[in-house]
């Protein structure tokens, strides 16, 4: 389902990728600049909710790293994204495990509207321009970022690290 939502806000900006078919995976196989070469690189953060599997405890994150990999093969028209949401684990379970992030729609589209930028500028050449637009994703959460619980500030990627 989650996967759904990703490709249907894509195909809905498709329009502005040149005729080429593009389409979207999630995977938890990329890491932060280690993109494969000639492939491009896209990384933001967003405001994601969280429930443990375990204990169905729910909690929301104001800056959930979100890591897009993208190539476009010219010769057959077609361009790959690999995308990977970092998770989070619950705090109140001893055997919790790291759980997925799920995005509200709006915040979905906020990030494929900003990847289909990166992807017009680095791959079709676009000059867009200096766009200097606040933030707009919809979510507001209070509290510390707990850093034993992301799985982005284990791996050292992390850019709300205390």
């Amino acid at each position: 389902m989650a996967l759904d939502l990703w490709e249907s806000s894509l195909q809905e900006k498709a329009s502005e990728l040149h005729g080429d078919a593009w389409h979207i995976t999630i995977t938890d196989s990329i890491e932060p600049d280690k993109q494969a070469s000639d492939w491009f690189q896209y990384i933001s953060g967003s405001f994601a909710q969280f429930t443990c599997s375990l204990c169905k405890k729910s909690w929301m994150s104001k800056r959930v790293l979100v890591v897009f990999h993208f190539h476009l093969d010219t010769a057959k028209e077609e361009g790959t994204i690999k995308l990977r949401r970092f998770k989070q684990k619950c705090r109140r379970c001893n055997e919790a495990r790291m759980e997925d992030p799920n995005f509200p729609v709006e915040n979905i589209d906020v990030l494929i509207e900003r990847l289909v930028e990166k992807i017009r500028m680095r791959c079709y050449k676009e000059d867009l321009g200096e766009k200097n637009r606040p933030s707009v994703f919809k979510g507001i959460v209070n509290g510390p970022h707990e850093t034993a619980h992301c799985e982005a500030c284990r791996l050292g990627v992390c850019t709300q690290a205390n």
